[in-house]
């Protein structure tokens, strides 16, 4: 049975004015989260997966950085379409639709014999996802009612999202080592199965009461805009100054400009532009932006640190990358406790200087780079990110009525996973850049030293074919590039962080809490 999406009630509003708490809630929530778990891994997954799949597909470089980054660049296109329709048509319906397509892309992406088809695989699980992550956001939102309830869910929410994208390299490598690459995609199966049969006998359905049709032309504007612009920092980032490639960049950010134009003129918006005159909510969402390129980023290039530069198995690479999911868990879980104990502002500075000191440690340690240090920054990046993320989620689902909930998810997914997806492209690309700078003086000559420049991976598959001194040359030549372009991305890292830091400090009033922001 469907129902209305309660009214918001004002903070200090008499208890019996508020809709009753429903008693299945904590219940929806896990289904909600397990979803969320699944979809979070699959962002970062792939990343311990990567050599042996090179070592099977034999991809290209830009055709890696295609396979890790595409399912957030599509997820994050879409996310704002998504949202608008959830609000219209049913969180519960297209949170379920959404995993469906999710556990069949599942299995297209887990049989592919060819670097197309396995993108093509990413594309459509990014396509599920984007159907699938607002929902559980905006769900949330109506599901609990009581403003200190909420913020525990949205807590417990984003410890799921954010230990998901850290616990995935773990996962992944134990899957790799065992069964192959293609375990880290057949995995996701019974959890669809299991989800979407709980989800039935327990989600309820939520729809704006009077919806209107959807302005489809501002969701295509929408779609094609992102998707233009990450296409065009991904190329610029690399080094790509092409006409073709600045003239996509223009026109996904013209693109994004006219359908802005376009929501302010509509009674009924694909996504109420409005709502980032707000200095609170445009906070938070730059805020998730920037965490989540910061992790995404990070842990890429640490995953094939790990095991290009230390030659750790997939499995101990994952098993290094825990100190970030364990410090994200607790990071997310004493957020709603400390937003209610100092504030959103103070949370949101001590989480984004947290990133901060992680990437200036990591820039400023000794070359070469040792795993104790390596540690010590995955976790200040984690807590960083557990406060950082879990904050602006409060801050955004706080920011609009239950009935636009949609809207704030797709802001916030939009977000993270745009983050996720451009944090791989422009921090990648530039640590692509640098190694390939550094990576001169190599005995060989023609394809294989090219091969070696591009990547740490080809670079590796070279020194294993030479074999001798001249294997140990190319692999210590490539291991010090990585390094040296690392600690040059750290930096980059540092500076981006505490900039963005600062603006979101300054856009958040004194004493802002979000449970007086409905």
């Amino acid at each position: 049975m469907e129902r209305a999406s309660p009214a918001d009630v004002p903070e200090g509003a008499a208890a019996d004015h508020r809709p009753a708490p429903d008693p299945g809630r904590w219940a929806m929530l896990a289904v909600l989260c397990a979803s969320l778990l699944l979809v979070a891994m699959d962002a970062t997954i792939l990343n311990v997966a990567l050599p042996s799949l090179i070592d099977d597909l034999q991809p290209g470089a830009l055709e890696q950085l295609w396979i890790i980054d595409i399912y957030g660049l599509v997820l994050g296109g879409l996310l704002v379409t998504s949202g608008a329709v959830s609000d219209r048509y049913g969180r519960k319906r297209l949170f379920l639709s959404g995993f469906v397509l999710f556990g069949v892309a599942s299995v297209v992406a887990a049989t592919a014999g060819s670097s197309a088809q396995l993108i093509g695989g990413r594309v459509l699980l990014g396509l599920g996802g984007a159907m699938v992550m607002p929902s559980t956001l905006s769900l949330i939102r109506n599901i609990f009612t009581d403003a200190h309830e909420r913020a525990l869910a949205i807590g417990i929410w984003a410890a799921v999202a954010g230990a998901g994208a850290c616990v995935g390299p773990l996962v992944g490598g134990v899957l790799v080592e065992h069964f192959g690459w293609s375990a880290a995609f057949w995995v996701n199966i019974p959890v669809v199965v299991v989800t979407v049969v709980a989800g039935l006998r327990l989600l309820p359905e939520y729809r704006t009461p009077q919806p209107g049709g959807l302005d489809w032309p501002s969701a295509l504007l929408s779609i094609v805009g992102i998707v233009f612009l990450a296409w065009g920092i991904k190329h610029v980032a690399k080094g790509s100054l092409l006409p073709e490639d600045l003239g996509t960049l223009a026109l996904g950010i013209l693109l994004l400009a006219v359908f802005a134009r376009r929501q302010l003129r509509s009674d009924d918006p694909v996504l109420d532009v409005r709502l980032f005159k707000r200095r609170p909510f445009l906070a938070a969402a730059l805020a998730t932006l920037l965490a989540m390129l910061a992790i995404g980023a990070a842990l890429f290039l640490i995953s094939l640190w790990l095991q290009y530069v230390h030659g750790y198995s997939p499995f101990e690479a994952g098993l290094r990358t825990l100190p970030a999911a364990a410090a994200m868990l607790a990071g997310s879980l004493s957020t709603p406790w400390l937003m209610h104990h100092v504030g959103v502002r103070s949370v949101l500075a001590l989480g984004l200087g947290a990133l901060a000191a992680g990437f200036l440690l990591l820039a400023l340690s000794p070359v070469p780079t040792g795993y104790p240090v390596v540690a010590v920054v995955l976790a200040a990046l984690g807590l960083g990110d557990g406060l950082a993320i879990t904050a602006s989620a409060a801050v955004l689902v706080s920011s609009v009525p239950a009935e636009r909930a949609g809207q704030a998810g797709a802001v916030s997914e939009t977000a993270y996973e745009l983050g996720v997806g451009l944090g791989v492209a422009l921090l990648g690309s530039i640590h692509g850049a640098v190694y390939y700078q550094h990576m001169t003086g190599l005995p060989l000559g023609g394809a294989d030293a090219q091969r070696a420049r591009d990547s740490v991976g080809g670079a590796s598959e070279v020194a294993e074919e030479a074999g001798g001194t001249t294997g140990r040359r190319v692999l210590e030549t490539a291991r010090d590039a990585f390094d040296d372009a690392l600690t040059t991305t750290a930096y980059v890292s540092a500076a981006i962080v505490v900039a963005v830091a600062l603006v979101a400090v300054w856009l958040v009033p004194r004493g802002f809490r979000t449970t007086s922001s409905h």
